[in-house]
C-alpha cells in the first residue's frame, strides 16, 4: 500500500507540473489552446494508467463493470475510463482471532473460548466475485463454528482434548470457506475460562480424588504387610527360639535408637519367654556395658 501510495503522490506531481508547463507556454502564445488542452488530457489518462501491485497481491480489474482478469504483482496498466481497479487482494497468511462468550456446552456450562484462525486466499477470483466482505465472512463463519462445536462436546471434552477440537473446527471452516476461493490452514483454542464457582468445586474434587487415591493406597499398602505378617507368624510358630531372637533385636533396638527405657506387656514377655521385667533391666544394662566398652 506504501507503494501504490508513493506512485500516486508521483502521478499527480507530474500533472501538476505538465499542467504547469502548459499554462506557461499558453500563456506566452508559443502553443495553440486546443493543443493545450490535448496535451493536459492525455498526460492525465497516462498517469491514471499506471498500477503498481505490491508481490504479495493480485490487483482485481473490471472493465465496464465486468471483471476481465487479474494484474501483478508489479508494474501494470489499465485502459484510462474504462477500466477500474476493484480492489488489491493480499494472498499471505493472515491471523484472526475470535471469542466465543458465555456458550453452553452439551452438559449446560457456560464457557469463553478463545481462538485463533490462521487462512490465507488461494484463489482471488472466487474471493473476489463470490463474497462481499470476505473478511467479514471469515471471521463470522469461524464464530458460528466455535459455537457449534462447543454446544456439542461436554466441558471435559473441552479442556481435555483441545487439540482434537481445534482439528474438528478447522475442518469444518475450511469445507464452508473452500467455495470462496480461501483456504483455513490452522486453528488454535488459546484459553477456556470456565464460571469462577464451577473452578473451586472441580478444584475441590480433585482434590477429594486425590485423598481417595491416597487412602487406596495406603489401604493396598496395610494389606501387603498384613500378608507379610501372616507368613512370619506360620514360620515363628513352629520355631519359638526364632521368636524370642526376633524379640530381644527389637528391644534392642528400641533401647538403642530410644534411650534405656522401653515399655513391653507383661503378656507379650511371658509368650517370649524372656524372664519378666529382671530379664529387661538386664539386657539394657549390658547395652550400656557395651557403649562404654565401645
Amino acid at each position: 500500500m506504501e507503494t501504490k501510495n508513493l506512485f500516486n503522490v508521483i502521478s499527480t506531481t507530474v500533472i501538476i507540473i505538465a499542467s504547469a508547463i502548459l499554462a506557461g507556454a499558453f500563456y506566452l502564445q508559443q502553443l495553440d489552446i486546443k493543443i493545450c488542452i490535448g496535451l493536459e488530457i492525455l498526460s492525465i489518462l497516462i498517469a491514471s494508467s499506471i498500477k503498481i501491485a505490491d508481490q504479495w497481491e493480485k490487483a482485481v480489474l473490471l472493465r465496464m463493470g465486468r471483471y476481465i482478469g487479474l494484474k501483478g504483482p508489479g508494474l501494470f496498466f489499465i485502459v484510462p475510463i474504462l477500466d477500474k481497479v476493484f480492489d488489491y487482494i493480499d494472498q499471505r497468511v493472515r491471523v484472526t482471532d475470535f471469542k466465543a462468550d458465555s456458550t453452553l456446552t452439551k452438559d449446560t456450562v457456560p464457557v469463553n473460548v478463545t481462538a485463533t484462525l490462521y487462512w490465507m486466499i488461494w484463489d482471488v477470483e472466487k474471493a473476489a466475485l463470490e463474497v462481499q466482505d470476505y473478511k467479514t465472512a471469515v471471521q463470522n463463519i469461524a464464530l458460528t463454528g466455535l459455537r457449534d462445536i462447543i454446544g456439542k462436546h461436554e466441558l471435559a471434552d473441552l479442556l481435555q482434548d483441545r487439540d482434537k477440537i481445534a482439528e474438528d473446527l478447522q475442518k469444518l471452516l475450511d469445507e464452508n470457506t473452500n467455495p470462496w476461493g480461501i483456504t483455513c490452514q490452522t486453528v488454535g483454542i488459546k484459553d477456556i475460562t470456565i464460571p469462577q464457582g464451577l473452578s473451586d468445586a472441580m478444584s475441590k474434587q480433585a482434590q477429594a480424588e486425590r485423598e481417595r487415591k491416597a487412602r487406596v493406597i495406603l489401604g493396598t499398602a496395610e494389606t501387603e504387610i498384613a500378608e507379610k505378617f501372616a507368613k512370619a507368624s506360620e514360620s515363628y510358630m513352629n520355631n519359638p527360639v526364632a521368636l524370642q531372637l526376633r524379640a530381644m533385636n527389637l528391644i534392642g533396638e528400641g533401647l538403642k535408637e530410644k534411650g534405656s527405657m522401653i515399655i513391653v506387656p507383661s503378656s507379650a514377655l511371658d509368650m517370649m519367654n524372656l524372664g519378666g521385667i529382671s530379664g529387661i533391666t538386664s539386657l539394657a544394662q549390658l547395652h550400656k556395658m557395651d557403649q562404654i566398652t565401645v
